[in-house]
């Protein structure tokens, strides 16, 4: 294919130039032609016969080539789709996908069985951990019980030595008694020095 630089390097210059409408406008389809071009009759390019039958008779060819190729290649897909479907790749295929479930569920089952095994295991973990914090859990219980055992029966021992001191109905007479002969009087004061003052006449 010729190529024409002046005429692209043309065609760039225009491109880069404004929009403007063409100084020579074209001729449309409703003008008459040109004067001198009025009684011109146009004829076809001259052809070589022998040439142009070498060519139909190549492209014959070519296309009959090209058909061959074509059932050739669909033949050969649609032979290859049948035995895979229904001829011995079929039952190879088959076979294959046999062994290979197979296969895969002798693995699920040992995952299985190892997942077991890791669960079982985690299990009796979570298990002994728990009875541990059960046992510590029960000791401490068992601690703070004692311990508030021991604090009551103090509070009671301590409850049981201060009420002998007290006076109720059965030894208020005794009390009464033992009062008038204490010897002891506690009828005194202090002064502001801390010195105690009696009365004249006070037991001591």
């Amino acid at each position: 294919m010729f190529r024409f630089p002046g005429r692209s390097l043309l065609l760039l210059r225009v491109t880069r130039l404004p929009c403007v409408a063409p100084s020579r406008g074209r001729k449309s389809r409703t003008d008459p032609p040109a004067k001198s071009k009025a009684s011109r009759i146009k004829y076809p390019p001259p052809v070589c016969v022998e040439e142009l039958l070498n060519v139909s008779r190549r492209y014959r060819e070519y296309s009959a080539i090209l058909t061959a190729i074509r059932a050739e290649c669909k033949e050969g897909v649609l032979r290859s789709q049948y035995e895979e479907q229904v001829g011995s790749l079929a039952e190879q295929r088959h076979r294959l996908e046999s062994e290979e479930h197979r296969t895969l569920m002798i693995w699920n089952d040992e995952e299985n069985r190892m997942a077991l095994r890791r669960r079982e295991e985690r299990q009796r973990l979570e298990q002994e951990v728990l009875q541990r914090h059960e046992k510590i859990s029960t000791e401490q219980n068992h601690i703070e019980e004692q311990q508030f055992i021991r604090e009551k029966e103090r509070e009671i021992e301590v409850l049981q030595e201060m009420s002998q001191s007290f006076i109720t109905a059965e030894n208020l007479s005794e009390k009464i008694e033992a009062a008038l002969d204490n010897p002891i009087s506690y009828n005194f004061c202090l002064d502001k020095e801390g010195r105690i003052v009696r009365e004249a006449g006070a037991r001591m």
